[in-house]
């Protein structure tokens, strides 16, 4: 008890009397409260703090007991609110730049088990199949359940070039699925760009990073300067599986379709988490017809974008219903190099509303459709049946010239993309109306 003794400090100051929790010279949290302090509450504390340090099958350090119940405090607030050390801060910091080690899925917590909000584009997850809303149940061979996200996030990051193997359970889906996923250095790219047909252009933005608004605009100039003396009708803004990420990027890239008006608003208890974010008064596109796709994978500061559009009528949102993760996470550093994630605030669309938990609803819903490739003479075959007389010729180049002919012959679009195609679709509807207007 001594030492527990040494690492509490009790602070008395103009009738308020605050606690707070220190090792060596750093300190992990200070509060506070008017009134009375919950003594009986903080004597339960002491005494399974002593029980711990005197009747744990091993010894343990102060220290580690003081983190772990620093990491159990936050993580009974909310799935996003965390304690990060050193090195998680550090790689929090690397990851709003586009670098990062890992797998390349964004994750959350639900019911014990690491839920995936999305896999990142063109990472070892997304190649190996993950998808937004998966649950993870093991890592390798150990359970997730009983894991806190931040044990959970370490055991999948690890040297690149080493594998893992993650046992998930998928809506829809009989049997857990097992996947391996080799780790790499996750590069992610924030915005991606193509002409879909002449005139008309395609935007991907796979996460929110600090330069994300301004490689928008760039994409976009270059969409226009292909264009051509004809110039953009039609714009399709990809914001599915984007799992979401810096805050001012979301307003960067809502303000560059938008002359005016609210674009979010936050409420929280400091009156520093309370703030109002406004368009300054251009738009890019000059009222070029806009349609943004999402689907649940969709989630934070592509709900901003999302419902920033959307009331202001900027753009037909289209897709299935947003993830719903309606809060703002401030990262508060600490004297000893780690940090708070804390959740201090939620957000708000334009006309108010909060999608915490519910998502943005589309304006235009379309069910998940999968629809495999093209296969050249897909069904039954005269190879296939009983019997069958057998060919002529070298059997290595028959297949080689008929791998040529697939190679030749483009999957359409509908078959590729089903919900881009209907973008593109609606993108030509909005342009003969406006024609005719």
């Amino acid at each position: 008890m001594k030492s527990f003794a040494r690492s509490i400090g009790w602070l008395f100051a103009g009738g308020a009397i605050g606690i707070f929790l220190a090792v060596g010279q750093g300190v992990f949290a200070e509060r506070t409260t008017e009134g009375t302090l919950p003594l009986e509450d903080l004597r339960t504390f002491t005494e399974v703090f002593a029980k711990i340090k005197n009747d744990y099958v091993e010894p343990i350090e102060d220290t580690a007991l003081l983190e772990y119940a620093i990491r159990g405090m936050l993580s009974g607030l909310d799935p996003h609110s965390s304690y990060l050390v050193p090195d998680d801060y550090q790689e929090l910091q690397a990851g709003t730049s586009g670098e990062f080690g890992g797998l390349g899925i964004e994750v959350g917590m639900e019911d014990g088990f690491v839920k995936v909000i999305a896999p990142i584009d063109d990472t070892p997850a997304q190649r190996a199949g993950v998808e937004a809303g998966d649950l993870v149940i093991r890592l390798d061979d150990t359970p997730v359940k009983g894991m806190s996200l931040g044990d959970a996030v370490k055991v999948m990051r690890g040297e690149p070039g080493t594998d893992i193997v993650l046992t998930i359970v998928r809506e829809g889906v009989d049997r857990p699925i097992r996947i391996t996923i080799t780790r790499d250095v996750i590069r992610v790219t924030s915005v991606r760009s193509r002409a879909l047909e002449p005139g008309y252009g395609y935007v991907r933005i796979s996460q929110f990073q600090l330069r994300t608004g301004e490689s928008l605009r760039e994409a976009v100039d270059e969409l226009r300067d292909e264009a051509g003396d004809d110039g953009l009708k039609g714009l399709v803004l990809d914001l599915r599986n984007n799992p979401g990420g810096v805050l001012n990027a979301a307003v960067s890239v809502s303000d560059a379709f938008l002359e005016e008006g609210i674009i979010v608003y936050t409420e929280g208890r400091m009156d520093d988490a309370k703030l109002t974010f406004s368009a300054k008064g251009s738009d890019i596109l000059d009222g070029t017809p806009l349609v943004v796709l999402v689907n649940a994978g969709s989630a934070s500061a592509s709900e901003i974008v999302a419902g920033a559009l959307q009331d202001h009528g900027r753009a037909v949102i289209m897709g299935e219903k947003t993830f719903g993760k309606g809060s703002v996470q401030t990262i508060l550093p600490l004297g000893n190099g780690s940090a708070l994630k804390l959740t201090t605030a939620r957000y708000y669309t334009p006309s108010g509303t909060s999608i915490q938990a519910r998502g943005i609803v589309p304006d235009i819903a379309l069910d998940r459709v999968r629809v495999s490739q093209l296969d050249i003479g897909q069904g039954v075959k005269e190879a296939d049946l009983a019997r069958h007389l057998e060919s002529e010729g070298d059997e290595d180049d028959f297949k080689a010239a008929r791998q040529s002919q697939q190679d030749e012959v483009e999957v359409p679009l509908a078959q590729r993309d089903y919900a881009l195609f209907e973008a593109l679709n609606l993108l030509k509807g909005l342009n003969i109306l406006n024609s005719r207007s």
